[in-house]
């Protein structure tokens, strides 16, 4: 029958979600830097053992055998050491201080110059022959220390702190690992609250920040709604993992994608490319090597069931879904649905010598159409199809709005596959 320590370690295993290994390791860290506080000194590197059946502990001096140096040598190699290591901070604060950049040799510790001996960590060999007559260059020696009586009520409390914070930091690195897997992935999430600009998201076991940046324009984010995110990055910082998520991504869109449409899923209907304006509209091109399916009814769905489910998740955001054509002037034509396209001329290169240029005709009374609102609809074509598109009417009428295509506005293609988490 397990004792009482067994049984409480055996408690916080279940309630952290933690290994018994990690969590024992964690009690003999503690026990060390408690043996340490009353029994030991600084050049000891003490590690215990901990018996959880009887409750002893064995302590234990572990250093690696090195060469024999001259311990003068060494600490006039460490003096130089620490003198080159100044100079070059105070020569990194004045380059800073005028800001200048910082050359990649002076990333990182200055280096010894010579031999090294750390008294902690590290035993000649000489000293160790006196302790393991067979010892040798590289060994880890372990040597047993003694343990005069109990801990004092300083040691108790050193022991206690190095407990909490090393479950925290194994709580944090299981949560990492995690969370790490679904990193460019979608999850579901519930809306805990706002602070400042940030809404913090519950994950379950973790919290997931959107900034500004990654809150989709004119989306209501209620406490206690709950939503799907695309996962943008994973990190452990100091204060435990950070996952950033983002509902502006167009990765998002294609997850949704793949979770609401089968033939997406399996791949039988592929998405070639994509561009979004976040709350406002996206195009999405498909194709499908199955002659058998036609890629825009999978999409839309029976009486437009499917679409609507992923137009209703974005919040209203209308999605066009387009026929992907390897020719380009037919890619071009219907990239501009839902207007209709007269005739394609595309230019490879420019006057300027810099991007394709597209010169599309369509009929005067499409001309606002194939435009758009504020220029949207010709804008995302142009991301879509990756080139420049002029849009002009059959009677060589211009659009009241001409389209604007920001020089940065990069096409969206190859979206890094998602999965459902």
């Amino acid at each position: 029958m397990p004792n009482d320590i067994e049984q409480a370690i055996r408690q916080i295993c279940e309630e952290k979600g933690l290994s018994y290994e990690a969590v024992l390791e964690t009690i003999q860290a503690a026990l060390a830097a408690a043996y340490r506080k009353d029994f030991g000194d600084k050049t000891q590197n003490i590690e215990v053992e901990f018996d959880v059946a009887t409750g002893k502990i064995r302590a234990h001096d572990v250093k690696t055998v090195v060469s024999d140096v001259d311990l003068e040598e060494v600490v006039r190699v460490e003096e130089a050491r620490r003198a080159k290591q100044e100079e070059r901070n105070a020569l990194v604060a004045q380059m800073q201080a005028r800001g200048e950049v910082i050359p990649p040799e002076f990333d990182g510790p200055v280096l010894a110059e010579g031999p090294t001996f750390n008294e902690k960590t590290e035993i000649m060999l000489s000293q160790a022959k006196l302790v393991d007559p067979d010892a040798e260059l590289g060994e880890i020696l372990r040597m047993e220390l003694p343990v005069p009586g109990e801990f004092g009520r300083m040691a108790a409390m050193t022991a206690k702190q190095v407990v909490m914070q090393k479950l925290r930091e194994a709580e944090r690195e299981i949560v990492y690992g995690e969370f790490k897997e679904f990193e460019h992935t979608c999850v579901v999430g519930t809306i805990q609250r706002r602070e400042g600009r940030v809404i913090l998201v519950d994950l379950n076991r973790a919290t997931g920040i959107l900034r500004p940046e990654d809150q989709t324009p004119g989306e209501r984010y209620n406490s206690g709604s709950r939503m799907k995110f695309y996962v943008r990055s994973v990190s452990l910082t100091s204060k435990g993992p950070e996952i950033l998520l983002s509902r502006t991504d167009s990765a998002l869109v294609k997850c949704l994608f793949q979770n609401e449409i089968p033939e997406a899923a399996d791949g039988a209907v592929e998405i070639k490319g994509m561009a979004r304006e976040p709350g406002g509209r996206t195009k999405v091109a498909v194709a499908t090597s199955d002659d058998s399916i036609d890629p825009i009814g999978a999409c839309i769905g029976q009486r437009g069931t499917r679409i609507q489910t992923i137009i209703a998740e974005l919040g209203g955001e209308k999605i066009d879904i387009i026929q992907w054509s390897g020719d380009a002037h037919e890619y071009v034509a219907n990239a501009l649905s839902p207007a209709r396209v007269s005739s394609v001329e595309i230019k490879e290169t420019t006057n300027d010598g810099e991007e394709k240029l597209a010169i599309v005709t369509v009929p005067d009374d499409q001309l606002s159409l194939a435009v758009g609102k504020g220029g949207q609809n010709v804008r995302l074509a142009s991301r879509l199809v990756s080139m420049r598109i002029t849009v002009q009417g059959e009677t060589g009428g211009k659009p009241d709005a001409p389209e604007e295509v920001p020089a940065d506005a990069a096409p969206v293609a190859d979206v890094p596959s998602t999965e459902n988490a």
